[in-house]
């Protein structure tokens, strides 16, 4: 199935008569691929009910089976996890529509950006902006026997419409010490169903978002396991001592300036903040 996807998407009864077999039998293993990530499936509307269109998700995938005690040392391989409150950003510039708030509350007045200044953003579960970035510093606890091998960034987030939109598209560009990453289009400012943690009170619209992973690695830059950009991450230039630098930003030059919803543990529906691992190995010395 895997080779004759790999020519262009298929449907379900397509595959089925290409392999001679029934298709409850092809429906059962797309659907195990489709857990497994490996394959996507589409509905399309047609005059005999709804194909199931399926297409590769992925374009690769290592296995590895065995690995010598040698090569399990030198790539061994542990992290440490800094959570970020949503609110402890180090740096800002916003314009409206904007906004702050708690988990009990607004944090001063919508749409004026001098709110993102209060000390009492700190307590931010939700934050909004049309258009701007927000920067958070990230603590870098490598020393001086340790290497960086893979930078992994967890967020919940999506589009800014006045109240909500969900089809209203934004390009969200993701920056590690000022270096742009990626770039990927949100589709939309979700509001239609309440979020699992979103307070009762709150009555503005925009209810949750998409849990999305970053990945910064020594092959490029990775979005969900899909390649984002060629950006490494010798490129972005972590260095010894210094913290690093995760911005987000919806810029005014886009071709989608829909801005940014960021969600904290108490909004949306993942309890978590921004929840960053940094991956690293110990370097090897040699007498």
């Amino acid at each position: 199935m895997i080779e004759l996807l790999n020519n262009g998407p298929m449907s379900i009864k397509e595959l089925a008569e290409t392999l001679g077999l029934s298709s409850a039998i092809v429906t059962k293993h797309i659907q195990k691929m489709e857990e497994g990530g490996l394959i996507k499936t589409e509905s399309l509307s047609g005059t005999r009910g709804s194909p199931k269109m399926c297409s590769l998700a992925i374009d690769s995938l290592t296995l590895q089976l065995r690995t010598s005690s040698s090569e399990k040392a030198l790539n061994e391989e542990t992290k440490y996890t800094v959570e970020i409150p949503i609110g402890q950003y180090s740096d800002y510039a916003v314009k409206p529509t904007c906004g702050l708030a708690s988990e009990s509350k607004i944090l001063g007045l919508v749409d004026d950006p001098r709110y993102f200044s209060d000390p009492e953003r700190m307590n931010a579960s939700h934050l909004w902006f049309g258009s701007g970035y927000v920067e958070y510093r990230v603590p870098n606890y490598l020393h001086a026997g340790q290497a960086a091998s893979q930078l992994d960034i967890s967020l919940e987030l999506c589009s800014e419409a006045p109240s909500y939109n969900e089809n209203w598209p934004s390009d969200i560009s993701f920056y590690i010490n000022d270096i742009e990453v990626g770039v990927w289009t949100c589709p939309g400012d979700f509001g239609s169903k309440r979020g699992a943690l979103t307070p009762s009170w709150w009555q503005l619209g925009t209810q949750n978002g998409l849990l999305k992973s970053l990945s910064v690695q020594a092959t490029g830059t990775f979005l969900d396991g899909v390649k984002l950009s060629e950006v490494t991450l010798e490129d972005v230039g972590l260095k010894l001592g210094e913290d690093f630098r995760f911005k987000l930003a919806s810029l005014e030059t886009a071709r989608h300036c829909g801005g940014i919803s960021l969600f904290g543990r108490h909004f949306g529906n993942y309890k978590q903040d921004i929840m960053v691992n940094v991956y690293y190995k110990d370097k090897i010395r040699t007498e």
